[in-house]
């Protein structure tokens, strides 16, 4: 079993590159960010809950995100993989993805984080607010909060990982084919 973390700040490119990458190794796509907005839409009291965290730019606490996380492991037990996308995003989150891959004999074999620089990442969020509906790229002060939470409290993941020496840094700018060739080298090295 593969089971890829696919990091980076807001606007990295991780929803793009996942689905690269889902069908270039076969793999399921677990993105948090997915999961809540559909439990947002439906109005759902985890959905009602959550939004208004994300509605503040803030991250919704660690014990919603990984039960939701615990369930989609659970749902999808005969896969060959999985790219985790938005996840985990606390130390408290990775020790218990950990965990809950440890109970079914597996592990995370590789963590690639996008780098891309903050004016790019804030472009890049304007631009799909303005596509989009949602919410919390349509305003650059929130950007900017998401950005910063990210630098402060999520970016030490990296540590985690490097400490596992699972960490991997990928170039994120440049065309989509050119991060996506990045991911693969990083792949491929690993296997």
């Amino acid at each position: 079993m593969l089971n890829i973390v696919l990091f980076g700040p807001p606007g990295a490119g991780k929803g793009t590159q996942s689905q690269k990458l889902i069908k270039e190794y076969n793999l399921m796509h677990l993105s948090t960010g997915d999961i809540l907005r559909e439990e947002i839409e439906k109005q759902t009291p985890l959905g009602i809950e959550a939004k208004s965290y994300i509605d503040r730019g803030e991250l919704v606490p660690d014990q919603m995100v990984v039960g939701m996380i615990g369930q989609a492991l659970d749902q999808y037990r005969n896969v060959s993989g999985f790219v985790f996308d938005g996840f985990p995003r606390t130390t408290v989150q990775a020790n218990r993805l950990d965990a809950m891959l440890k109970e079914k004999g597996e592990s995370i074999n590789l963590m690639m984080s996008l780098e891309v620089d903050h004016n790019e990442l804030v472009n890049r969020l304007v631009n799909r607010g303005k596509e989009s509906n949602r919410t919390d790229d349509q305003d650059v002060s929130i950007i900017r909060n998401r950005i910063n939470i990210y630098n402060e409290r999520t970016k030490i993941v990296i540590d985690f990982y490097k400490a596992q020496n699972k960490y991997r840094a990928v170039k994120g700018m440049g065309s989509i084919d050119e991060v996506f060739h990045g991911l693969c080298d990083a792949v491929e090295a690993y296997k």
